[in-house]
């Protein structure tokens, strides 16, 4: 029979060494399989024997024992402490779910969490930051629970005592190179000395910035689904809020847009500039914001308006087929789809010429239209301009028919009863053969 599961994070020291004790004893009684999860940062030369020391005392207490040593090392430039957190959460998480755990429990506790609070403090944080630690978050498909949160550190060290539990001292801790390490040698015991309650004051401030985060959400919440024009936001909407409910659905519609939170800095400032700009780009976290016609949008950073090489393909081919078609020098590709209403005659499709704009073109957008120049038809449809980059698609008889950013020129459709394919071009793909890259 499986027992239910549930993984401890374990480092050797004394949090985690106390925190697997108490869970192993706890479990035993109720039918738990503890499983013990281990990081091997490969930062300190005592790494390989604190990992022998916890598969013993797993063992020893009747835990199972999983380590990953990671293969990865920090960037030029990258924070040593920042990367060490990012890959052992990385870590646990894959090990929890090889373990069949959903549950993984941090030994973290109230002063960790006042150490936390200020340290966002001292970096100018928001709410999200002064949140700290959460007591239960789920994240890559783990639930994470911290149990000592609101225990203090003494508690630990008397629980530790008692037990007489063997753990690790890492000499790390004492170098004060890192922002943590400076605040417990050289601030906290200031602190505590002027302040004793400093770390239950501190660890309820970081509760109540949990509290002002989660309604700023359900604000955001309620702010933004009118405010979206299919994955941009309207800028025109979004000025009628208040200034503080602005600033507040511009950091989540970022967040999503981005698939990260943004920095501060480029919120103040497109709260600053969006209201002014009628057009314009900003540079994001591996993206560029791009504002036309009131609607900012997020692009992958590089596709800013492709040009055509000089010796882009203008020979003509055949793309009379449903599929994806790349051309050399035209940076995207051209979709072709089946389609059972409008769209052009295939047979015309079977020698098309691709061209760049040259000036002069004349475009109709509906049948009983009237043919006007490229610039107004984009203009009319408020086609930005890093969409109406690609080739426009002739006829061998020299009949426009596709252009970018508008589609199929109306006086081409096929007749009822014609095999028919409507076009669409995407930018910014890797240009490649020029042949079909996929068939009906």
């Amino acid at each position: 029979m499986n027992l239910p599961r549930v993984a401890v994070a374990v480092s050797g020291g004394r949090d985690s060494t106390a925190l697997l004790h108490c869970t192993q004893r706890a479990a035993l009684a109720l039918g738990i399989e503890v499983v013990a999860l281990h990081v091997h940062h490969g930062l300190m030369p005592q790494a390989d024997a604190w990992l022998a020391h916890l598969r013993r005392q797993s063992r020893r207490w009747g835990a199972r024992f999983f380590c990953t040593k990671l293969g990865t090392s920090p960037g030029r430039g990258d924070s040593v402490e920042a990367w060490a957190r990012r890959e052992r959460y990385r870590a646990l998480a894959a090990m929890a779910q090889a373990a069949g755990c959903s549950l993984v429990l941090l030994a973290h506790h109230r002063r960790d969490q006042a150490e936390t609070w200020l340290l966002q403090a001292l970096r100018g944080a928001g709410p999200a930051g002064l949140s700290a630690m959460p007591a239960f978050a789920e994240r890559s498909g783990v639930v994470w629970a911290r149990p000592w949160l609101a225990q203090p550190r003494e508690a630990i060290e008397a629980y530790v005592r008692r037990h007489r539990l063997s753990h690790i001292e890492d000499d790390s801790n004492a170098d004060e190179r890192y922002a943590r390490n400076r605040l417990r040698l050289r601030v906290w015991p200031a602190l505590t000395r002027a302040f004793p309650e400093v770390e239950s004051t501190l660890a309820a401030a970081a509760s109540r910035a949990q509290e002002a985060q989660a309604l700023a959400r359900e604000v955001a919440a309620a702010d933004l689904p009118p405010l979206r024009v299919g994955d941009g936001l309207s800028v025109p909407a979004w000025l009628t809020l208040p200034t503080e409910r602005r600033r507040n659905v511009l950091r989540t519609w970022l967040a999503q847009a981005l698939a990260g939170p943004a920095t501060e800095a480029l919120v103040a400032r497109l709260a600053t500039e969006l209201p002014v700009k009628r057009a314009a780009r900003w540079p994001a976290a591996g993206a560029e914001l791009r504002l036309y016609r009131g609607i900012l949008r997020a692009h992958p950073a590089g596709s800013t308006e492709p040009r055509p090489a000089d010796e882009a393909s203008s020979a003509a081919f055949d793309c009379s087929q449903a599929g994806e078609y790349s051309l050399p020098g035209w940076p995207g590709r051209l979709v072709v789809e089946t389609v059972k209403e409008g769209g052009a005659p295939v047979s015309l499709l079977r020698s098309a010429l691709p061209q760049p704009r040259r000036g002069g073109e004349r475009f109709c957008l509906s049948a009983r239209g009237t043919p006007r120049s490229l610039k107004k038809q984009f203009q009319t449809l408020a086609v930005p301009a890093w969409e109406r980059a690609g080739p426009l698609l002739y006829s061998a008889q020299g009949r426009l028919l596709f252009v970018p950013g508008l589609g199929l020129d109306a006086t081409v459709c096929a007749e009822p009863g014609q095999p028919r394919a409507g076009l669409r071009w995407i930018p910014d793909a890797p240009a490649a053969t020029g042949q079909r890259r996929s068939g009906r």
